[in-house]
């Protein structure tokens, strides 16, 4: 059985709750399927989960380098240089990470209204990108666009290889 979840900000990868995060029991009630691939607390979007050992290892083990596609909010305006940086890979205080597709994109038309909302500040611009990935480092995401100048307020992931988000509700999940 493989399950894919549009996990909420707030919630863990996990069925157990702790400190202020919520966990999967609060919005899966299914026994014996097990996370394939994390995402924290503090992002949004496409979680799978299994109850197949093997399906888990392909899907989450950083050998088989899923991509991992994700729409990012920053602040500031993206420039080419920024993007150019990200597909080439930056380096982090683990190493340089791989090559990335990195892309401005325009805001998502149909987003659901996350909750706490991100800070704004009338000041300062946000932009969009879509960022694919092959790698799982802690909080990858954020520490690159860190890297480039551009802090991230928002991450969602809309894809894990071949499986999408495509419209699931946030919050709710659906058997493949």
């Amino acid at each position: 059985m493989l399950i894919r979840f549009n996990k909420p900000y707030g919630v863990l990868s996990q069925f157990t709750p702790e400190g202020r995060w919520t966990g999967l029991i609060d919005h899966i009630d299914l026994h014996g399927v097990y996370v394939a691939g994390r995402l924290d607390a503090d992002s949004e979007g496409l979680l799978l989960l299994t109850d197949d050992g093997k399906e888990q290892a392909r899907i989450a083990d950083p050998r088989f380098k899923m991509e991992k596609t994700y729409l990012v909010q920053v602040e500031g305006l993206l420039s080419d240089a920024a993007l150019t940086a990200l597909a080439r890979g930056v380096t982090l205080n683990d190493g340089p990470t791989l090559p990335a597709r990195a892309s401005a994109v325009q805001p998502p038309a149909e987003l659901w209204p996350r909750n706490p909302p991100i800070r704004e500040r009338k000041k300062i611009p946000t932009s969009w990108l879509e960022l694919v990935i092959r790698e799982g480092r802690n909080r990858q995401v954020r520490r690159m666009t860190a890297a480039v100048g551009l802090p991230t307020l928002r991450l969602i992931r809309t894809a894990v290889g071949p499986y999408k988000l495509d419209g699931l509700p946030t919050g709710t999940w659906q058997q493949i």
